[in-house]
């Protein structure tokens, strides 16, 4: 078969239960997955391998080949991250495959091991199928050793010795053999345990457990009345994001998607930036989604414990890892043969001083919010009073911005206003604690920083804010200046700002994070959450018509899973970046949560 019908593309369908992920390819394959954590060496790898994956030589796959395949149709189970594949022969033989990631409560624990199930079920006729599983050490490097029993498989990965359960024929696995689907099949990939249950009826325990798990949690969101199903897909994905062992949230599930087409801008996303979750945690809030925030405010209070209120790096670790040396995986080629694939990410050496105010905002919900378990007091106040401090000693100095430039510093004016936002927060929080000389303190120092900003920000020879200080440069993050509140949709300034990106930053329907070239050249590709960004600031300037055009426009740039990247082409809408993008998820919940009619509407 010609390798180009099989040219990679996110059309990726991902699953996991907050503990381990994997995405799924629209033949049901399994291409990518780390285990046993997001950011692990790669058992799943094909993604980024350029072998013909139908080929003998295909490795880090996970496949129900079947012969004289016709037909394949793909859905999650209704309100969850279970995936249906059914696959159709040219015979009419049907069969189904149930891929998912055991979660749910148990003995007043939640069960979410370090596994994958897939559920093999003949529907209509007699399919012919072919089972291979050739998970990857190495970083690609090789298929991973094994050994069998008489009902299961080790897999020696590198980071954890996987065993495959099951109740097919292990050599059938083992040699590839093609044989007929006369009976219900299941499959559990976890830790090297021993499996001391009946595996097909078990299975089905868990996948009816899993399902009823993620429908009771979606039950409990607060969504819009408009883009329900949209809303619910995006809010499946980001908690699937979530490390919740250490309550992280990682930026996107990938490594080394290329920004676009051999562009060198591939990074590795499998960390925790606390920029990115905030924004996460904000999102999922509107939709009453406490228990992540309750979850990663504990990730927080960590990282603020062990930075002693001295320079706290804008990410880590889902295990509070501090180093993520950056360096290259050789025997992986790329997304599309477009490499480099990096591990690691080199801006966790970075300065960008707006993580000090995404820790306040993250955290200062919890100071006013009654339905938490642990709700904010006066030491979690005094603990975040450092960085504070922090951010006020840091609003007027250099540092590499939001979009991490690797070579140039500036005092960039969005991390001038998230240290405004730091300080004004905690005034916030200090009266509702009855701090008052707390209040006056920390209102005062707000004070000092929205003034700071408003001189060295504004380019009064231009009419509009400049996205450094003393500069001239657009950047769309000045869009969220009106999100933090630093200033109304109405104010006139703002109204010249965004007049102004919109001329300076729009491509056709999408917005640039900036235009200017860095250090990877000029960009080339829209950045998602921009657009979102531009889709809010339409509807709060009188726009509204506009901004809802333009969010059916987005809705129908994401992939069959309902799902967006990081990037966007201009002219051809296809889909680029680490993937599933959290940023961009957050981007679809704000402006469906914004633009929709409210329940009122209908009832």
């Amino acid at each position: 078969m010609d390798k180009a019908l099989h040219q990679k593309t996110l059309d990726l369908y991902p699953i996991g239960n907050c503990a381990v992920s994997a995405l799924i390819d629209t033949s049901g394959r399994f291409v990518w997955g780390c285990a046993p954590r997001v950011d692990s060496d790669p058992v799943f790898s094909a993604l980024l391998d350029d072998a013909d994956i139908d080929g003998d030589d295909a490795k880090g796959v996970w496949d129900v080949q079947v012969e004289r395949r016709a037909e394949t149709r793909q859905g999650y189970l209704r309100n969850t991250p279970i995936l249906r594949t059914e696959i159709a022969d040219e015979d009419g033989a049907r069969f189904e495959i149930l891929d998912f990631a055991p979660r749910y409560q148990q003995f007043g624990r939640t069960f979410r091991p370090t596994a994958f199930i897939r559920l093999i079920r003949p529907i209509i006729g007699v399919a012919r199928i072919t089972l291979r599983l050739k998970p990857t050490a190495g970083w690609g490097a090789q298929v991973a050793e094994h050994t069998s029993g008489s009902n299961h498989i080790r897999y020696l990965c590198s980071d954890m010795t996987m065993r495959l359960s099951t109740d097919a024929p292990v050599s059938h696995i083992l040699e590839e053999r093609t044989f007929r689907l006369e009976r219900p099949i299941a499959m559990y990939l976890g830790a090297d345990e021993g499996f001391d249950a009946p595996i097909g009826a078990t299975c089905e325990r868990m996948l009816r457990e899993t399902d009823n798990y993620w429908k009771q949690w979606v039950r409990g969101l607060a969504i819009p009345l408009d883009w329900q199903t949209a809303v619910i897909r995006a809010a499946i994905t980001l908690k699937l994001c979530m490390h919740e062992e250490t309550g992280a949230i990682v930026a996107a599930l990938t490594t080394s998607i290329p920004e676009h087409a051999d562009s060198g801008r591939n990074w590795d996303y499998r960390y925790c930036w606390l920029r990115d979750a905030y924004y996460v945690v904000q999102a999922l809030n509107r939709l009453g989604a406490v228990d992540i925030l309750e979850n990663y405010l504990g990730y927080l209070r960590n990282i603020v414990d062990r930075a002693g209120g001295g320079h706290i790096q804008p990410l880590f670790g889902v295990g509070f890892e501090e180093v993520l040396t950056e360096r290259f995986a050789p025997d992986l080629p790329g997304y599309r043969g477009m490499g480099p694939v990096r591990v690691g990410n080199q801006a966790y050496e970075h300065i960008q001083n707006d993580v000090y105010g995404q820790i306040v905002l993250s955290t200062v919900q919890a100071f006013f919010d009654e339905r938490l378990l642990r709700p904010a007091t006066v030491e979690d106040f005094e603990a975040l009073e450092p960085v504070g401090e922090r951010a006020f000693q840091l609003h007027d100095q250099p540092d590499a911005s939001l979009w991490e430039f690797r070579g140039r510093a500036n005092v960039h004016t969005y991390s001038s206003a998230m240290c405004w936002a730091a300080c004004d927060r905690l005034g916030n929080a200090a009266e509702k604690l009855g701090l008052t000389d707390k209040a006056a303190f920390w209102n005062s120092r707000a004070a000092h920083v929205r003034k700071v900003i408003e001189d060295r920000a504004w380019n009064d020879e231009l009419g509009r804010f400049a996205a450094t200080f003393e500069g001239d440069e657009l950047d769309a993050s000045l869009l969220q200046l009106v999100d933090l509140r630093f200033h109304k949709p109405d104010d006139p300034r703002n109204v010249a700002t965004l007049k102004a990106i919109e001329e300076g930053l729009r491509r056709g329907a999408y917005l640039l994070r900036y235009a200017i070239p860095d250090d990877f050249g000029s960009p080339q590709t829209a950045f998602n959450i921009c657009t979102f960004w531009l889709i809010e600031a339409l509807h709060l300037s009188g726009r509204s018509d506009e901004a809802r055009a333009l969010f059916e426009d987005m809705l129908s740039r994401r992939t069959g899973a309902g799902l967006l990247s990081e990037d966007i082409g201009f002219a051809d809408g296809e889909l680029w970046g680490n993937y599933p993008q959290t940023y961009s998820l957050v981007g679809l919940i704000n402006c469906a949560v914004l633009l929709s009619r409210p329940w009122t509407s209908v009832r």
